[in-house]
């Protein structure tokens, strides 16, 4: 028999590992000392250390393992860790893909202006029209008339919060003129729909999000960026793009402090 000193220099584990083990019932010594409170430990031991250690590096938890011991549901804990395993090394293969694409264009303005994440877009509830704009700065009128006539139908309705104001690109792709969107704003609840301007409910949806930071004329750099991100990081895009408005020309003096997101829809390839 060998002292916990000695058991623990034979398999390189630590004493405060074994009281651990001890404690928590996956390694009782084979005798205690009822005097000294020495703990002893036996060579048969030492094969149910290995494989405590074993399924230890492996990433089992402390009760997997008492259960594996145990042989009560083996194959169920192997193929659940084997799926936790193959989760991370995808979420690894994602973070390196991200990586490689931050350093390859680290030398570019573009890609040192924006960063992209995925985000789960929640559903809503919306009132949206379909409108066909000239421009950008056709905005500034066409949007207040639509929130005006929606509320005149609707005097109790009120919007979610946080505040999600945004324009889906009908297109599919970025246009500076004869631009057809729908704008969509979400509420609280259904309400009357009123001429071209219909109350629905949108699905939840993964999305690439990018913040825009200035005039709606530079956001075709925004765009670009975020594409050349969903084509690099293996997804394709699912739905048209929306653009989420953070702050504008309501609440900003200034076109520099303007914060646009850009939300599009993507899926895996």
């Amino acid at each position: 028999m060998y002292r916990i000193g000695e058991f623990s220099k034979m398999t390189k584990t630590t004493i405060k590992t074994l009281r651990y083990y001890d404690e928590v019932g996956l390694l009782k010594p084979a005798l205690v000392d009822r005097e000294t409170g020495y703990r002893f430990y036996t060579t048969k031991q030492l094969l149910l250390l290995h494989n405590i250690r074993a399924y230890c590096q492996i990433g089992f938890s402390i009760d997997e393992i008492r259960l594996l011991l145990m042989g009560k549901n083996v194959n169920g804990i192997l193929e659940k860790r084997k799926s936790e395993l193959q989760a991370e090394l995808a979420c690894g293969a994602e973070q390196l893909s991200r990586l490689d694409f931050i350093l390859q264009g680290k030398e570019e303005e573009i890609y040192m202006e924006y960063q992209a994440i995925i985000k789960e877009l929640p559903e809503c509830i919306v009132y949206s029209k379909k409108i066909t704009v000239p421009n950008y700065d056709a905005y500034f009128e066409v949007i207040p008339a639509i929130g005006q006539e929606c509320m005149k139908a609707n005097p109790d309705l009120k919007c979610s919060k946080p505040e999600y104001c945004f324009i889906i690109y009908l297109d599919g792709e970025y246009k500076e003129k004869d631009i057809n969107v729908e704008f969509c704003e979400a509420v609280e609840k259904m309400g009357n729909d009123t001429g071209n301007i219909k109350f629905k409910k949108i699905e939840s949806v993964q999305a690439v999000s990018v913040m825009h930071k200035g005039s709606y004329a530079a956001l075709s750099k925004a765009y670009a960026f975020a594409f050349k991100w969903i084509e690099d990081n293996g997804y394709i895009v699912s739905d048209n793009p929306r653009e989420s408005y953070i702050d504008g020309i309501w609440n900003k003096e200034s076109e520099e402090d303007w914060l646009t997101e850009l939300q599009i829809p993507i899926v895996k390839k």
